[in-house]
């Protein structure tokens, strides 16, 4: 029999792993229409169980993408959270109730659970109209990368040659491809096959706990934090409790090392116990309130706590690792899978920028500077976090146990929203003029905040003036335009960016700008005069917005003050992640010349 010939083809972006980050990367870059194609060993989609919660800003990051809106129809919401523990008999007691997410700057101040196979869909039905499905049954046998610098340095080059090799083919199929790529991106999971192939290391260490965790119908209970978040701290171990969407729960259980560790192999054994075991734990830990099964189990696993960082999280900005491919933690923070979307979400539009021929090579390193960091941090608050939620409570009995204050004071920060996370200053990110814009952080996310549209005063979030459509935004604040001194430096600036060295006419792509300006004014509803500004400010009237009260004068016209712009104004360069990058005063327009030159490329 003739053997089959074997396929080959060139993408910009091949994808190995089909999970939230993979899945996140294809549909932004599928977006940005760069030619991109993932890959999955699994025969099918997933459909029950894995992550199931999203923070405030990875809500905020779907709802740039036009996806938040199915995620909180489909998903339950979770607002508060209960703490419970030991009460002077020994059973558990209410101790406290509050926000379950500590943000004040959070557009959506709530988490969202939904099981990770639902939320895969949204990513799927989102890129399928775009031309990129999941490719099935396929996995990666072997991944080269060129070692000519000169074709690394090029970003028109392939460099890396992966074989793929199809499980599902007949016989008289091709069963292989050798496919060269542009960039690879393996968000394979905590076992990842491509750090492996590159030879990163994961670095940290794995600790004794040992966690349970079923999916099921909510039981019949007289507990009344079933629709909440609970977290449980008792005389027979740790529990947490999380809502679901219809009508399920999902219940993590700190499980006793002799129950599950093979005497010979030192390791857990899953078949030294299953979901019954379990929730008999659970329960034992819930008295005096009962937890009973009304049906079948619908998941679930038991695993052990790891918290570790790969030493790399690219191999010469060509092969990349995100999600647990690159760190790895437990779950009680509710991380996992956030922090895999918003890795995906911080490398996608620079891969974009550097494919599409704006931005030059040197910008791909700032996903590892950015990310390697926040994942060194979210190591170190899941190590603090982690230990006071698997140590004993503190009791009469225990007196170095974990106090509820100190357990309550340690939940409510703001890592785990998301909202809190500052990138440091690179290529990417400016560190002047903080001053400017006291509100605006250089490095964080753009935090919600309504303006009225000057055309129609109709009231507008500008987090949605913000998508991810892979282009800077320019946030124009011009003071009060009335006023004719202010005018004046706002027609100068406007002269300064019109000049043929400015960035806007630079990195002009065959007439077409890789900026988005939007303009923000300082007036009233009833007077202001949109044909008064100079056009480069007035693209469109839909451009167009001032800090004022709706017309009902019931919200708004605190925008400048909550931003911290003074009436001089300021200009904003938002990133396409929606991270704010740079900040220049009206008449320095030079200041932001010299931020985009550090990482853009004039077009050929």
């Amino acid at each position: 029999m003739p053997v089959p010939f074997v396929r080959h083809s060139e993408v910009d972006v091949l994808i190995i792993g089909a999970g939230p980050g993979g899945l996140m990367c294809a549909t932004a870059l599928a977006n940005a229409r760069v030619n991109v194609r993932i890959v999955d060993q699994k025969a099918v989609k997933l459909t029950t169980g894995e992550g199931d919660g999203l923070s405030p800003r990875t809500i905020e990051v779907l709802q740039s993408y036009g996806l938040a809106e199915r995620l909180l129809r489909e998903s339950c919401q979770v607002h508060l959270a209960a703490f419970y523990n030991p009460s002077s008999t020994g059973d558990i007691e209410l101790t406290n109730r509050t926000t379950n997410v500590t943000a004040p700057s959070a557009r959506y101040p709530f988490e969202v659970a939904l099981h990770q196979g639902a939320i895969q869909d949204i990513f799927i039905d989102s890129m399928t109209p775009l031309g990129v499905k999941v490719e099935q049954s396929t996995i990666p046998t072997s991944i080269e990368i060129s070692q000519d610098e000169n074709e690394l340095k090029d970003p028109t080059s392939y460099p890396v040659r992966v074989v793929l090799q199809r499980l599902d083919e007949s016989e008289d199929e091709p069963r292989e491809e050798i496919v060269r790529a542009k960039f690879v991106v393996g968000c394979d999971g905590a076992h990842s096959w491509v750090r492996k192939q590159v030879n990163i290391t994961m670095d940290g260490e794995q600790s004794d706990a040992i966690w349970g965790v079923v999916d099921m119908i909510t039981p019949d209970t007289d507990f009344p934090d079933l629709r909440n978040k609970a977290l449980v701290h008792s005389n027979h171990g740790s529990v947490l409790l999380i809502p679901r969407e219809q009508d399920r729960m999902r219940i993590y259980v700190q499980l006793e090392d002799k129950d599950l560790i093979n005497p010979v192999t030192g390791r857990v054994d899953k078949e030294k116990m299953g979901p019954e075991q379990i929730l008999e734990t659970a329960q034992k830990s819930l008295v005096p309130y009962k937890l009973i099964r009304k049906g079948e189990f619908l998941w679930w696993t038991i695993y052990t706590v790891g918290q570790r960082v790969a030493s790399k999280f690219s191999i010469k900005d060509r092969v990349f690792i995100t999600g647990d491919a690159c760190h790895t933690h437990s779950p009680k923070a509710g991380q996992g899978m956030n922090a895999s979307i918003n890795d995906s979400h911080n490398l996608a539009w620079k891969i974009a920028q550097v494919v599409r021929g704006w931005a030059d090579m040197p910008l791909l390193s700032t996903y590892e500077s950015e990310r390697r960091n926040f994942a060194l941090d979210l190591i170190a608050f899941d190590k603090m976090w982690s230990t006071l939620f698997c140590g004993k409570p503190l009791t009469k009995h225990n007196n170095d146990g974990v106090s509820p204050e100190d357990f309550l004071k340690t939940f409510q920060t703001d890592f785990t929203s998301g909202i809190g996370i500052q990138y440091q200053p690179s290529v990417a990110v400016d560190h002047r003029n903080q001053e400017l814009a006291s509100g605006l952080v250089l490095g964080k996310c753009v935090p919600p905040c309504k303006f009225m549209r000057a055309a129609d005063a109709w009231p507008f979030e500008l987090q949605d003036l913000l998508p991810s459509d892979f282009l800077f935004k320019l946030l124009v604040f011009t003071g009060d335009f009335s006023d004719p001194l202010q005018q004046a430096r706002v027609e100068s600036m406007v002269t300064d960016m019109q000049k043929p060295e400015s960035f806007l006419n630079r990195y002009a792509t065959h007439g077409n700008s890789r900026f988005d300006i939007i303009t923000i004014s300082k007036d009233r509803k009833e007077t202001f005069n949109i044909f008064r500004l100079p056009t480069l400010l007035r693209s469109h009237w839909s451009k167009v917005f001032i800090d004022d009260t709706d017309p009902t004068d019931t919200f708004g016209g605190e925008g400048y003050s909550y931003y911290g712009v003074g009436p001089e104004g300021a200009l904003v360069a938002v990133r396409p992640d929606g991270y704010v990058g740079a900040i220049a005063p009206l008449d320095h327009v030079g200041d932001l010349d010299a931020y985009f030159a550090s990482f853009m490329k004039i077009s050929a």
